[in-house]
């Protein structure tokens, strides 16, 4: 008898597609990853290259989005293309914003948010048709304290099918006020108002805040993604971070795979994504020696002036 694979029971480092779906985002030095066009062939080219890659090295989570440009189409040629590996792989996907910036890096508006349930119908038809299936994981794209999903019965009813169907749901949060969202639904799902099981996060060195909540939703039994692990590129050598930099020169360790292992070393973090946009880049989040014995400076920053620094980056 087969026995089949838990998708939930995957844990480790995951590939993030947000900045290689589309040829703009909000890593520091992203667009000297790719040429002046940045053209869809190349980035399919890329993407897949670096699928490969993370698949050589044995990461067994992919995360995607529909608003990142055309990065579910991208992982759905790529499995449909290699005919075994799904089955090997948890996907998570998220719906809730609409990619408008038509492939141009200097578009004024990149992405439009719309937590309705009309958005989720349509999005969701999109996602089965880009990978070829449902996902594992679909997540209610950047919920914030201001998002009216928490508080539309249909929606919640509607998501609350969804899982029935085997799909777990969930949301990723953004903003200075992720731990209240989390304890938020936290507080729906022990009432059975709202259908949740997993919530991705930013955690990281910088802005660590929403630790406690995300170890409350681990206890809980959700499945736990933290994004950003490297700050949008403000914890590798790209940023300005110097006593960071400096701690990880001392541990002979690259500073992108430190601040990956800090984070994937959590008790309650399941995946960490990995941000990667070239296959070196990739290997080197994966180069990860330990953290045990890195003696490492308090860099938490105040939340609402981590989101703001984020808030002004440019896509490049």
């Amino acid at each position: 008898m087969t026995t089949q694979r838990d998708p939930f029971a995957v844990r480790g480092i995951g590939l993030g597609l947000a900045a290689l779906g589309r040829p703009g985002y909000l890593t520091l030095g992203h667009g000297r990853d790719f040429t002046a066009s940045a053209s869809v062939d190349e980035l399919r080219q890329r993407t897949h290259a670096v699928l490969d890659a993370a698949w050589a090295a044995g990461v067994r989570y992919v995360d995607a989005a529909r608003s990142y440009g055309l990065a579910e189409q991208f992982l759905g040629e790529w499995l449909a293309a290699n005919p075994g590996r799904r089955a090997e792989l948890t996907i998570g996907s998220k719906w809730g914003y609409t990619y408008t910036a038509q492939w141009r890096v200097a578009a004024p508006v990149h992405e439009v948010k719309d937590h309705s349930q009309a958005t989720f119908e349509r999005q969701w038809a999109e996602t089965l048709d880009a990978l070829g299936g449902p996902p594992d994981v679909y997540l209610v794209h950047s919920l914030t304290s201001d998002s009216p999903a928490l508080d539309d019965r249909r929606l919640l009813d509607r998501l609350a099918q969804l899982a029935a169907d085997g799909v777990r749901v969930g949301f990723s949060s953004s903003g200075p006020d992720q731990a209240a969202v989390i304890d938020r639904a936290l507080a729906m799902t022990a009432d059975a108002a709202a259908p949740f099981g997993a919530v991705q996060a930013t955690w990281n060195l910088l802005e660590p805040s929403a630790g406690p909540a995300l170890a409350r939703a681990h206890d809980a039994g959700w499945f736990v993604v933290a994004k950003e692990a490297v700050a949008n590129g403000r914890l590798t050598t790209r940023g300005d971070v110097e006593s960071f930099l400096t701690a990880a020169l001392e541990a002979g360790i690259a500073p992108d795979a430190l601040a990956l292992g800090v984070v994937v070393r959590q008790p309650f973090v399941d995946v960490a994504l990995s941000g990667a946009t070239t296959v070196d880049q990739l290997l080197s989040n994966l180069s990860d020696a330990g953290t045990d014995g890195v003696v490492l400076p308090d860099l938490a920053e105040d939340p609402v002036a981590y989101w703001k620094i984020r808030s002004g980056l440019a896509w490049t």
